[in-house]
């Protein structure tokens, strides 16, 4: 599955820019990247801005996020999806690039700006969908997956728990959480993790356990996925290079056990003459293998992994 805006989406978006001549909103953008690389709220923030400087970043990360977690359950086919903050509709494009299976989609959105620019951009785009403008605790629908992407990082801290159960209470089947890739994002979805294994839900990933979180400190979960930029997201950006790498951090669970990896690689892989060193989370914690050179056959494979894959334990460590 691609990262990229699907090209009928694309094209949506450029056209609203030109029409709405505001793609050059530099300042804004800025302003607006810096909120989300802080790991702030983004309250108020304009359309335009959004559109030509976020929405293809949030696009990538969620179907990222999406890929993997149709890898860990490739049974789940839904039909019905609720995209809780839904802005303008960036995760229920990606749900529908990955699943072909959905047939119904409803977005929850309480700004009328977004909400209006939303039907706008799914006209066409979106089979039977609907659009509720209303605020996340006023929520009342069900349907078999449920995502919030970049919605945590706007809530209190002292509240993600209690949205997180409303969340898991709205969701049949899976939820998926994703959020900026920062020490704020991460602490968020730290909380939610806690209170959702509480609730008896089974974790999907990032995470290869239900253990406690090992992540202590300055250091936090997180993960990038890279994304060509387009001429309007390079202009609005004043950017002079074609590609952009997104910070994120997620969390996904399901009602039913899923078999997760062993592990995760949770760092970039690092490769020298001796092998590759990995940063693992496992059961067990956090770890350091090395993958080493003369181990040919599992070398070879080590040498294809990237920061966020899984990783099969039964080749850490090969001599």
């Amino acid at each position: 599955m691609s990262s990229e805006l699907p090209q009928g989406l694309r094209q949506r978006v450029n056209a609203w820019l030109a029409e709405n001549d505001q793609s050059s909103q530099r300042e804004a953008v800025r302003t607006l990247s810096a909120r989300y690389a802080a790991g702030q709220a983004s309250t108020a923030i304009g359309l335009a801005p959004y559109l030509a400087a976020r929405m293809p970043a949030t696009f990538a990360a969620v179907a990222t996020v999406l890929a993997e977690v149709a890898k860990l359950s490739p049974e789940f086919a839904p039909t019905t999806m609720l995209d809780v903050g839904a802005g303008p509709g960036t995760a229920s494009f990606a749900a529908r690039a990955q699943w072909v299976s959905l047939k119904h989609f409803t977005l929850v959105e309480s700004d009328p700006r977004f909400a209006e620019l939303a039907k706008a951009l799914a006209h066409n785009e979106l089979p039977n969908f609907e659009i509720l403008h209303q605020r996340l605790q006023q929520l009342e629908r069900r349907a078999e997956v449920v995502i919030a992407a970049y919605v945590m990082v706007e809530q209190p801290e002292t509240e993600v728990p209690a949205v997180a159960l409303k969340l898991w209470r709205a969701c049949d089947d899976t939820l998926v959480l994703v959020e900026p890739g920062t020490p704020q994002g991460f602490a968020r979805l730290r909380a939610a993790r806690i209170a959702l294994i509480n609730e008896g839900a089974n974790l999907i990933g990032p995470c290869t356990h239900q253990n406690a979180c090992p992540m202590a400190g300055n250091d936090w979960c997180h993960f990038k996925t890279r994304l060509a930029r387009s001429r309007e997201h390079m202009h609005a950006k004043g950017a002079s290079v074609p590609f952009e790498d997104e910070a994120y951090s997620w969390l996904a669970v399901k009602r039913f056990p899923v078999t997760r990896e062993q592990a995760r690689i949770i760092a970039p892989p690092k490769a020298s003459k001796v092998g590759i060193r990995l940063n693992l989370c496992s059961a067990t914690g956090l770890q350091e293998d090395l993958i080493a050179s003369r181990a040919k056959a599992t070398y070879k494979r080590a040498r294809k992994l990237k920061w966020g894959d899984g990783f099969s334990l039964s080749e850490s460590g090969e001599a």
